[in-house]
């Protein structure tokens, strides 16, 4: 799941890093909207002023939730499980096995970088401009393994694991036995189509 920013080992917390780690577990769990400045300085213990000193505002510090979401989301999906795979193939089906396992697990809320664009819709709110810029990079590297794959159609085969990843997202939150459950066969039999003999 996501980490948080955690405070330097024997150093108080800074006041920014209490706010980050606070706002990032609320607006995982919550959604952003969903969540007011109060609630955050309050699970943050901190006072209102010394939110507003780190982040000009709310969507800021959406933006900064959106951006520490994105560096660990690299993290996890270059190293499934903390391993690294110099198989193309290889490495998608893992980090796929490892998200279709958290994506039924309780508390699963998806992506939320995903989640962000369902609740920004205009497109220049600073969370959501973070989440598409996001989404675009992700579509690229997908595309970058498909074609070490070996993939006839490498664009087309990254453009099915992402429309796959996304529906990993959204599913899980629906029911713990949901389709997420299948989403490791189907990448499988999705690849072995794709890839040349």
């Amino acid at each position: 799941m996501k980490k948080t920013v955690a405070p330097s080992v024997g150093r108080p917390a800074r006041a920014a890093d209490r706010i980050r780690a606070s706002a990032s577990e609320l607006f995982y769990r919550e959604g952003i909207r969903a969540v007011g400045v109060d609630e955050v300085v309050d699970r943050a213990g901190v006072t209102k002023p010394s939110l507003y000193r780190s982040f000009a505002s709310k969507d800021d510090l959406a933006a900064a939730y959106m951006r520490d979401y994105d560096l660990n989301f690299w993290e996890n999906f270059e190293k499934p499980n903390g391993k690294s795979y110099h198989d193309a193939r290889e490495h998608v089906l893992a980090y796929i096995r490892e998200l279709s396992a958290r994506a039924v697990c309780k508390g699963y809320r998806g992506c939320g970088l995903s989640n962000a664009t369902v609740e920004y819709p205009a497109r220049d709110n600073p969370a959501r401009q973070v989440a598409e810029a996001h989404k675009k990079v992700f579509r690229k590297r997908l595309r970058e393994l498909a074609a070490a794959m070996g993939a006839r159609h490498p664009a087309m085969l990254g453009d099915a694991l992402l429309l796959l990843i996304e529906g990993i997202y959204v599913t899980g939150q629906q029911s713990e036995e949901g389709p997420a459950q299948s989403a490791f066969a189907v990448a499988k039999l999705l690849i072995d189509a794709s890839v040349k003999a």
